[in-house]
């Protein structure tokens, strides 16, 4: 019987920038009896030298409804006019194996906190166009209070009806700059 050994390895080096049609940054979030999701469709996320990168478009929110969206944009939630993007960038990056631990720091409409995200991310590869590429798959949890998003609309029961825990999920394919 052998014994498996974990060894740590190097995320990529050099410049990595976030296929559009191949990555996706979404949402989740308890509303009254299930979860809602959206996601942001306009993004940029760069990996440089070991420092991952990211802006999301605030306008380019989408959920299921226009009315939601409008919503999302007011001041209650996001406040568009004043934050029109969500950004992200890393302190630190571990790696050991296809796991991978990202800290660093989330700005919310005008609000930075620290944050740590986890995920998988796999080995760089080349695609059949002879662009090198790998894949992050990404998740962390915030207060969303933590960021001045406090609305809420009761239940009968008192209860809010918006969970505070989001849920932000970040699947990505990078390919090397040329």
């Amino acid at each position: 019987m052998s014994t498996m050994e974990q060894t740590t390895q190097a995320v990529p080096t050099g410049t990595w920038n976030a296929d559009p049609v191949l990555s996706e940054i979404g949402f989740s979030v308890e509303y009254m009896a299930g979860t809602f999701r959206g996601t942001f469709e306009k993004f940029g996320v760069q990996l440089v030298d070991g420092v991952l990168t990211g802006t999301a478009d605030v306008t380019s929110i989408s959920v299921k409804d226009e009315n939601l969206e409008a919503h999302l944009l007011s001041p209650d939630f996001f406040d568009v006019e004043r934050n029109p993007e969500l950004s992200f960038r890393s302190t630190e990056i571990s790696r050991e194996g296809d796991k991978v631990t990202i800290a660093g720091e989330v700005t919310i409409k005008g609000h930075t906190a620290p944050a740590e995200i986890r995920g998988t991310i796999s080995d760089p590869i080349t695609d059949p166009w002879n662009n090198e590429r790998f894949g992050l798959k990404l998740e962390t949890t915030v207060d969303r209070t933590t960021f001045g998003l406090n609305w809420n609309n009761p239940l009968p029961s008192g209860e809010p009806a918006l969970a505070n825990d989001v849920t932000l999920t970040v699947q990505l394919q990078l390919v090397k700059a040329a």
